[in-house]
């Protein structure tokens, strides 16, 4: 008998279309039939794993994120976020230049003995003589609420913008409580006259509004070179008490425009928006301007100091700008 060997044929080679190696595909080596589906399975346990890892992540973040939500909804409570019946921020610009928004209340006769937390009764308008293009001048903003803000900044018009951004919006997030913040804005648009209002609104609690009324006109006097923030400068300043009009002090200092961490911030602030012709003071003096400091920006954190609770009126004249 004639074996299927002795005849030259593979077992079942010829029952099937394909060939016997791609019906029987070779096995790798190394390999038995049972390591393939160990390998499935343990890849498939790893992938469990990392899924589930991915998920608590995932997870985790979106209840810290809710929580973080939660509490900012919790600062923008309303009933948190006045003082004595209003908002519990305010602003005014540098200049000594401001009234009642609208006559809607009357200025103090005396400054500084007012019994408030604030240091205006209500909302302002402000006179801003601007100097042309490129001009500057600082908005102070005081945070009275007794915990931290977080304030949207927005101005409705062009003509102007805030410094920092170069643009009409500031966001001025975690504003800490009794706090101080000087925002100087830039004049980018050279106009003759225009009112532009300033709204600083809580950005989770929309009728959460102060407003500051700026009204822009063209100066007298017009300088070509502007002060820039930081930029050295010589002025001449006096000092006055605001309330009695007594003259405090009166002399001539290096100051930088901004934040100048030698004198009472106010000072440093002052001096940003002063003017000059193009010989930078070798000919003649630039422009002069007054600022109104209530104490905070003033002597307010100097304990015992007898100007502690005096608002100070400022003239400063600036005599040289440093070149660059």
């Amino acid at each position: 008998m004639i074996t299927s060997q002795e005849c030259g044929l593979m077992p079942g080679s010829w029952m099937a279309d394909t060939s016997e190696e791609e019906e029987h595909p070779t096995v790798p080596i190394g390999l038995n039939e049972m390591t393939i589906p160990r390998i499935a399975l343990l890849m498939s346990v790893v992938t469990l794993s990392a899924l589930l890892v991915m998920t608590s992540i995932i997870g985790w973040s979106i209840y810290d994120f809710l929580n973080d939500f939660e509490d900012s909804l919790d600062s923008g409570d309303p009933t948190v976020l006045q003082v004595d019946g209003r908002w519990g921020w305010e602003a005014h610009l540098l200049f000594d230049s401001c009234s009642p928004l609208a006559e809607a209340w009357e200025m103090p006769d005396n400054l500084s003995q007012q019994d408030d937390l604030f240091y205006y009764p209500g909302e302002l308008s402000c006179d801003w003589s601007h100097q042309g293009l490129g001009d500057h001048a600082v908005v102070v903003l005081y945070n009275r609420a007794p915990n931290d803000v977080d304030l949207m900044l927005n101005l409705d018009s062009t003509s102007i913008v805030f410094s920092e951004t170069g643009e009409s919006t500031l966001l001025l997030s975690g504003f800490s409580a009794n706090s101080t913040f000087f925002a100087p804005l830039d004049l980018v648009e050279d106009i003759d006259e225009e009112t532009v209002l300033l709204n600083a609104s809580h950005v989770t609690v929309m009728d959460a509004v102060v407003s500051l009324e700026l009204n822009i006109m063209r100066g007298a006097n017009q300088e070509p070179v502007h002060s820039d923030e930081g930029e050295s400068m010589q002025v001449h300043y006096r000092v006055w008490d605001a309330d009695n009009e007594s003259l405090l002090d009166e002399g001539d200092l290096p100051v930088n425009a901004g934040d100048d961490s030698r004198y009472i911030d106010g000072f440093g602030w002052s001096a940003l928006g002063l003017d000059i012709g193009q010989d930078r003071g070798l000919l003649s003096p630039g422009t002069t301007h007054i600022t109104l400091l209530p104490p905070g920006i003033a002597y307010g954190g100097s304990e015992d100091h007898f100007l502690q609770k005096s608002w100070l009126r400022f003239e400063l004249e600036i005599t040289s700008l440093t070149a660059i």
